[in-house]
């Protein structure tokens, strides 16, 4: 199951077999300002994975969000679960992610263009 709403997105997962996982998670977001990045979006990803609470909040400045938010929450679920198990890519063409982007490129007014950061170009 999987729910969008500006600001907030819900997924739901149930392992379909032992080497599979499960999940029940929240993501919400905000455009905010932090003091030594400018401006960008707060995350905060809370809910469960393999029945184990998570509460995790982090800020990705305004011009590396959207290239790395996905890949960010993939990683940050993936700390989440024993080894081997993998926790499986957020899929970006996903309407659901897709609507998330736009959200996201809304809430931060951002354009085609926009300048980098030189420091923000390597792995988030």
């Amino acid at each position: 199951m999987a729910q969008f709403k500006p600001g907030h997105v819900h997924i739901e997962r149930t392992a379909l077999n032992t080497a599979d996982h499960s999940y029940d998670l929240n993501i919400e977001y905000e455009a905010t300002q932090d003091s030594s990045n400018g401006r960008g979006i707060q995350f905060r990803m809370h809910g469960s994975i393999e029945g184990k609470p998570v509460d995790e909040k982090f800020f990705l400045a305004k011009d590396e969000v959207l290239p790395s938010f996905l890949m960010v929450l993939t990683r940050r679920a993936q700390a989440h679960l024993p080894a081997p198990k993998k926790f499986e890519a957020l899929p970006s063409p996903h309407p659901l992610y897709d609507a998330m982007f736009e959200d996201i490129r809304e809430k931060l007014d951002v354009k085609s263009g926009d300048p980098v950061k030189p420091e923000h170009l390597g792995n988030p």
